[in-house]
């Protein structure tokens, strides 16, 4: 564990460690008036080999889970255990349970990973074996069932602020460093790739060469599409959420007509950028197979718990089983760029095509990850 969590962990440990030393020190001096004496020191010796596992168990995260209901039940176990190792008239005259401080450290535990919700749920679990121990609601039992509850509450919410600080940190700092590559490539491809498709394009542009005419048009077309891409910021992939509809009004060019709502359409960044990625899949598509002066229409509709983007052409088209060749052949290209981009946001693509007709490819994404 790196970061706000690592330190968080590790300060948890710390406090664990000096927790069951402190809890050693008392019982050392109270051990003769126990009547188990050996019963208090295995006690002890069970706590002291948790506190070694502890941030092993917790590093990995698969067994956090288990790892917070074993903290649980040995603090919950040692606090009542005390009852059954040490003096009853020592116990209700309301002496130091045998392990002390030690059982915060589940309440602790909680919290940081359950948040407050967690921290409350433990804290109240410890208390309620703190009155079961002591066999009464003493005013010292209140005090301490309300200063971990106290405890619980406050770590878990801050422990979730933190987080989620971190989290919005790091993409920020990723965001940053994307923009600056992404000006730096910018000022690459201005300075060679997008001059030379204008110079192209300016050189070819009347002439009477059908062929040369058209890679003008190719030329201009390219370099309108390339200052788009290198001008436009790129979308967040972290955190935080993106307007869809100011994303897809970006792509609209020559031969490219864009229709979307006037409001906003707020949608998760990383999910917006996939969508917007498979879009372009299909607008590229349309560029390269639908023929020369073929038009496009993409239009954005949010329906509450999803939305829905349709790409429209009114190119060549093709025919019933192209694409399924076309995968038997090795080319996945829009097998992996649209229908596989929709699959992985829970949603679906379906593409629908007659030759001469044009093609419609209609995502249907879900708002939310499912």
């Amino acid at each position: 564990m790196t970061g706000v969590d690592g330190v968080q962990w590790r300060t948890l440990a710390g406090f664990r460690a000096l927790a069951l030393a402190y809890a050693v020190v008392l019982y050392a001096r109270a051990e003769a008036h126990y009547r188990h004496p050996v019963g208090g020191w295995l006690v002890l010796l069970v706590l002291l080999a948790w506190t070694a596992a502890a941030p092993v168990a917790y590093a990995a995260r698969r067994s956090r889970g288990p790892a917070l209901g074993v903290e649980l039940a040995l603090a919950v176990g040692a606090l009542l255990a005390t009852r059954a190792l040490d003096d009853p008239a020592r116990v209700e005259a309301g002496a130091q349970t045998l392990p002390v401080v030690w059982p915060a450290a589940a309440v602790i535990a909680w919290a940081l990973l359950l948040g407050w919700r967690g921290g409350l749920a433990a804290a109240l679990c410890v208390a309620a074996a703190g009155v079961l121990e002591r066999g009464s609601f003493a005013q010292t039992t209140l005090h301490n069932s309300v200063l971990l509850v106290l405890a619980g509450v406050l770590l878990g919410a801050s422990s979730t602020l933190a987080r989620g600080a971190q989290r919005e940190l790091a993409a920020s700092r990723a965001a940053e460093a994307a923009l600056r590559e992404r000006e730096r490539l910018g000022r690459a491809v201005h300075d060679g790739t997008l001059q030379v498709l204008a110079l192209v394009a300016r050189q070819t542009a009347g002439s009477p060469d059908p062929e040369l005419a058209g890679l003008g048009r190719a030329a201009a077309e390219q370099e309108r599409a390339l200052r788009t891409l290198v001008s436009r910021a790129p979308a967040p992939r972290g955190g935080g959420t993106a307007d869809l509809a100011a994303l897809l009004g970006a792509l609209a060019a020559d031969g490219v007509v864009v229709a979307v709502p006037a409001e906003p359409v707020p949608l998760a960044a990383g999910r917006a950028g996939e969508l917007v990625a498979a879009v372009q899949a299909a607008l590229d598509n349309v560029r390269h197979h639908a023929g020369p002066g073929a038009r496009a229409w993409v239009l954005l509709e949010d329906l509450g718990d999803e939305v829905v983007v349709t790409v429209r052409d009114d190119g060549a088209g093709f025919a019933a089983g192209r694409l399924e060749d076309a995968e038997r052949q090795g080319r996945l290209g829009v097998r992996g760029s649209i229908v596989g981009r929709a699959r992985d946001l829970g949603g679906t693509a379906t593409l629908t095509s007659t030759p001469g007709e044009g093609t419609e490819v209609e995502l249907v994404v879900p708002r939310e990850a499912t």
